[in-house]
């Protein structure tokens, strides 16, 4: 059975996102104070109005402390989480159901992650014991045979489809670049991209996206509740997660083309915000692009271009900020940064600048008209064939 949903049964009523950067006059406790004071304010409210809270970081804390000491929050709940690259968007997920449920009249979520003096960058999976079967390839050597699969499989030549995998991060530089919390504000041209050495695969560094410390925040209310705290609130549409089963490791089928788990909770996102046709519905999308050929796929798997068209529909610019259907007008992850229990939400402050009007004019959409109102963000965690994904859909307005 799918999920029911609850869709325009909770609405975010205040956000908040610092710069994503190498802060290193910042600590946890900054990045989270910095954040959440900014939700508060937008919302009108305070941390004392807020029932529960739930805190996502992956490498940052252990349980609900670290956000509950950052606060000075006496008496409240704060549960900690954690889901890969998507531990952002699962704190939000889990606030949101908390308070359709009714449990709570208002939650917020928290996502942060300060790695870049600590020792290490990026994300580390912990060395849990296995039976040596598992996955010894890096994210990146991992997503980069997602590549000649695909132009093997679309009859797409290589060169060519190098140039349009260097289109994807040069639109997403760009976007950045007129960003002041994007960690990269620099413009790439194609040619700079594929000029670059590789360093997995055919992946350069600009095909990956960049390691960061930040933070971002939501306050989440019931529907009917939510002109109390704002006159501009965003209506959840749709919340869905689907967690793999690790199965496309061992499965010989399995070609690297696509990612089953995201095309699965796609579909099910759609139900639950009753969309048949994403295209006529979704003015922007907000998508984890990790690496260059993860966007180049999701374009598929979340039903924006046909199979084996999306390097089509990228090279003729149909996602590009003027274009049809805008992905990551904010920079995505490849120019804002991921620190990973913050990305999720990070997205979702892009939707609430856009879809309320409040993005700068150089990166406003202009894809908004009629039925065309909606925003999605995705969210993944893990590997090709080893993976969870989460996608949102939010609207300024709910359904009549």
């Amino acid at each position: 059975m799918a999920s029911h949903g609850i869709k325009d049964r909770v609405a975010i009523v205040g956000m908040g996102c610092t710069a994503f950067a190498e802060h290193w006059d910042k600590g946890l406790d900054d990045l989270m104070l910095e954040a959440s004071n900014a939700a508060f304010a937008e919302a009108g409210t305070t941390k004392q109005e807020v029932d529960a809270y739930w805190l996502g970081t992956a490498q940052s804390g252990m349980s609900g402390i670290p956000l509950a000491r950052a606060l000075q929050l006496e008496g409240k709940p704060v549960t900690r989480v954690e889901n890969y690259c998507a531990t952002g968007s699962e704190a939000l997920r889990q606030a949101s159901y908390a308070v359709a449920s009714g449990a709570y009249d208002v939650a917020m979520a928290v996502g942060v992650e300060k790695v870049k003096d600590s020792g290490y960058q990026g994300l580390n999976a912990f060395p849990i014991p296995n039976d040596g079967t598992a996955r010894t390839l890096t994210a990146a050597g991992s997503f980069s045979m997602v590549a000649p699969a695909y132009a093997a499989k679309y009859g797409v030549d290589p060169g060519e489809l190098r140039r349009v995998l260097a289109r994807i991060a040069s639109k997403n530089h760009a976007n950045g670049a007129h960003n002041p919390r994007a960690q990269f504000r620099r413009e790439m041209s194609v040619e700079q991209i594929c000029a670059m050495p590789a360093v997995a695969g055919d992946l350069s560094v600009f095909d990956c996206a960049g390691v960061a410390d930040g933070a971002a925040a939501a306050i989440v209310v019931r529907a009917e509740d939510a002109h109390r705290f704002t006159d501009r609130p965003l209506y959840v549409k749709a919340l869905s997660f689907v967690a793999g089963n690790g199965s496309g490791l061992v499965d010989p089928g399995y070609d690297y083309t696509w990612f089953p788990e995201i095309a699965a909770c796609a579909a099910d996102a759609y139900a639950q915000a009753g969309i048949d046709d994403p295209a006529a519905r979704l003015a922007m999308a907000e998508v984890h692009d990790c690496f260059t050929p993860t966007e180049l796929v999701l374009m598929e798997d979340l039903g924006f271009s046909a199979r084996g068209t999306a390097w089509k529909d990228i090279e003729a610019g149909r996602f590009d900020l003027d274009g049809e259907l805008p992905v990551n007008p904010d920079g995505g992850l490849k120019s804002f940064g991921h620190p990973v229990g913050a990305s999720g939400l990070r997205m979702m402050f892009e939707a609430w600048l856009q879809l309320r009007g409040e993005a700068p004019d150089d990166r406003r959409i202009s894809s908004i008209s009629g039925d065309r109102n909606l925003a999605l963000t995705h969210n993944l965690g893990g590997y090709p064939g080893e993976m969870v994904s989460f996608v949102s859909i939010l609207g300024a307005t709910p359904d009549a």
